[in-house]
């Protein structure tokens, strides 16, 4: 059973995206903070980290960054309300980006792909 960590300061959310991909299979972890995350991916030994943007005490971006330099292979997600993020710079290094819905959709079609280990090309990534 592969394991997802969610990051992510709404806790309707880490409900929704939690219950949700459980249903789907997965063994789901959430926090709602950033602080200790690199600490907490070294515990928990996620296979895919769904990392939101705007949290309150974290950038998601600065916490991507954290992730990359130790753990480069695992796959993340950028998942925001904002779209405004694909463009940034530092969003690159995230495996696929998802705009927030109610409509998970999107959001399982990725977490598939990237546990799967399809290569997004930039260009699908839009």
């Amino acid at each position: 059973m592969k394991k997802i960590l969610i990051v992510d300061d709404e806790d309707v959310i880490r409900m929704l995206y939690g219950e949700e991909l459980e249903d789907e299979g997965y063994n789901v972890i959430t926090t709602g903070s950033g602080h200790g995350l690199v600490g907490l991916v070294e515990r928990e030994r996620p296979d895919l980290v769904i990392l939101d943007i705007k949290m309150a005490e974290h950038n998601g971006l600065d916490l991507l960054q954290d992730i990359r330099r130790e753990f480069y292979n695992i796959p993340v997600i950028l998942c925001s309300a904002y779209s405004s993020y694909k463009g940034d710079l530092k969003a690159i290094a995230a495996d696929y980006y998802v705009v927030k819905s109610a409509d998970l959709s999107e959001l399982k079609q990725k977490i598939k792909m990237a546990l799967e280990g399809h290569v997004p090309l930039q260009s699908t990534q839009e």
